[in-house]
């Protein structure tokens, strides 16, 4: 039998909590009998912090009871992917590597997040340290997709996605380092932020890339999304990207109507650079009908091919996050998942010239990026889905072909990834909303208007209490792809390089990959002119 409560948002349940018509506690009560009999058959669960949530939640219930009510969060129960840091509370990364990481203290997220008076149920399911693609052979298994568990539910914030969709928590927070809120937003038909850089702190999160790491909501509505982002951003001086900005207040920027409205849609992302199925064509057209009818003037805009933005993002990306995890793949490597090392060993392929080359060019992207600013409010274009079968997720993915998310995660504005239909089979489709940085309001208005405007949030997952696990294939490890002699020696030369100390496993993983990130890495020489510089020079910390 379903209850009133599996499926309500943060705005219902605040709305009755503050009129003391919900208990915290019987909330929060819910939601850990709901992830007790639900979570089994998704898998977005690493922990679950039974004894601290009802804790946390009795404690609200009495502040509230005293007349000191914090806001739209208290007593609202949350989640948290593994990578934010939890104190005296297991945050793994999804990976044998942290298996024993039990932080002193909490992350800049999680402790405002307290500070709201949420409710913590645990720590979600991930893509092994937010990389690489679902792992099956991690301490955990990965997150299913509550629509359809035999398909994936997008990395890296996988457990997000699935807990939201499917009622086990009201509210989570992801990380979007290429599309990582965005991608199992768009494949659970959850909505999912990626804030503007800067805006939200990265504070004892383990990292993934200094340069595009972004913390964002995910939440079931648009108005839950504001409600979470107005928690989280603000500045904080412990993280070296934080930006001190004003803070709207973004619920009140949620808009009913979009008259005037300037919309650039990026229509060749789908059309041209992916040339996406028919559903997705088809929603994306319905979905701009709807902007037209609520009064946007919506036309088609051009930035760089995708192509272009994806070889800037991987060879920045794939740099630092080797660096990150440098220590650990030269002392350990048998100790990570075989996709996580499928996406990192490539890291040591890329040169310091071809790291900086990058930034170079990406100064040159955000600079472009000012015109489009200046003409459109929004940029609109399609998100990836619907979400494939585990068997069909290609380990190659991530360097064969553009990904659609990975020119807004250069940008570094915000985008937000929104249902706007379902396909044949009842899987989720999505679009992408994008605005100028530190104009995430707009962003948020333009989609609370259209979803009000949509019948999209009536439907959930048909979840059955109790029900078996659906048995699954893994992906393959392995494309089999040949690759030349000349390409594996001089794979084998760059990983001696760098010192590792691949196994045959580990260097045919790393030769597979390679043929595509040399590839990347002569795409971005580019020619620049001496005082052309890259995107991360230095600045002193504002002052006080």
């Amino acid at each position: 039998m379903r209850s009133e409560l599996d499926f309500i948002t943060v705005a219902e349940a605040a709305r009755l909590i503050a009129a003391r018509q919900l208990s915290p506690v019987e909330l929060t009560r819910a939601k850990l009998e709901q992830i007790e009999a639900i979570d089994p058959q998704v898998n977005a669960f690493i922990t679950v912090t039974a004894d601290l949530a009802l804790r946390q939640a009795q404690t609200a219930e009495a502040e509230i009871a005293g007349g000191r009510y914090r806001g739209p969060l208290h007593g609202i129960p949350f989640a948290l992917k593994d990578i934010y840091a939890t104190a005296g509370i297991l945050t793994s990364a999804h990976s044998k590597v942290c298996i024993d990481n039990i932080p002193r203290e909490d992350a800049g997220v999680t402790a405002r997040l307290r500070t709201a008076g949420g409710v913590l149920l645990g720590k979600l399911a991930m893509t092994e340290f937010a990389h690489g693609a679902p792992s099956f052979d991690a301490p955990w298994p990965p997150a299913r997709n509550p629509w359809n568990p035999v398909h994936y539910t997008g990395g890296s914030s996988s457990g997000s996605g699935a807990a939201v969709a499917a009622g086990l928590a009201l509210c989570a927070m992801g990380s979007d380092t290429g599309g990582s809120v965005r991608t199992p937003a768009a494949f659970c038909g959850t909505v999912g932020l990626k804030p503007t850089y800067g805006l939200v702190s990265r504070y004892g999160v383990i990292p993934n890339s200094y340069t595009f790491d972004h913390c964002g909501p995910l939440t079931w509505t648009v108005e839950d999304c504001a409600i979470m982002l107005q928690a989280v951003a603000g500045y904080d001086p412990h993280d070296g990207g934080s930006a001190s900005c004003p803070i709207p207040d973004y619920r009140a920027a949620l808009k009913r109507d979009l008259r005037g409205l300037r919309v650039g849609v990026v229509r060749h992302f789908w059309e041209e650079d992916l040339k996406t199925g028919e559903e997705i064509a088809q929603a994306m057209e319905a979905a701009l009908d709807v902007l037209r009818q609520l009064g946007a003037r919506v036309r088609d805009a051009r930035m760089r091919p995708l192509q272009e933005y994806l070889d800037v993002k991987m060879t920045i990306a794939e740099t630092e996050i080797f660096c990150v995890h440098r220590k650990e793949l030269i002392a350990r490597p048998g100790d990570f998942g075989m996709h996580f090392l499928a996406q990192t060993l490539a890291g040591c392929l890329f040169t310091a010239s071809d790291y900086v080359q990058a930034q170079r060019e990406r100064r040159l992207m955000l600079a472009e990026m000012e015109k489009l600013y200046q003409e459109y409010d929004v940029l609109v274009t399609a998100s990836s889905g619907p979400a494939p079968r585990f068997d069909r997720v290609s380990i190659l993915k991530a360097w064969v072909g553009p990904n659609i998310y990975t020119a807004f995660s250069v940008a570094g504005g915000p985008c937000m990834a929104i249902c706007n239909g379902f396909t044949r089979d009842g899987l989720p489709l999505s679009m992408q909303i994008a605005g100028r940085p530190f104009d995430d309001a707009t962003v948020l208005g333009v989609a609370h208007a259209y979803e009000l405007t949509t019948p999209w949030r009536a439907r959930r997952p048909a979840l059955v209490a109790g029900a078996p696990r659906v048995p699954v294939t893994p992906p393959p490890c392995f494309s089999g792809v040949a690759v030349d002699e000349a390409t594996r020696k001089l794979a084998e030369e760059h990983a001696r390089r760098a010192g590792l100390k691949l196994n045959d496993v580990h260097l045919a993983l790393l030769c597979e990959v390679a043929p595509y990130a040399f590839a990347m890495a002569q795409r971005v020489r580019r020619d620049h002119a001496r005082g052309d510089e890259p995107c991360n020079v230095f600045r002193f910390p504002q002052a006080a």
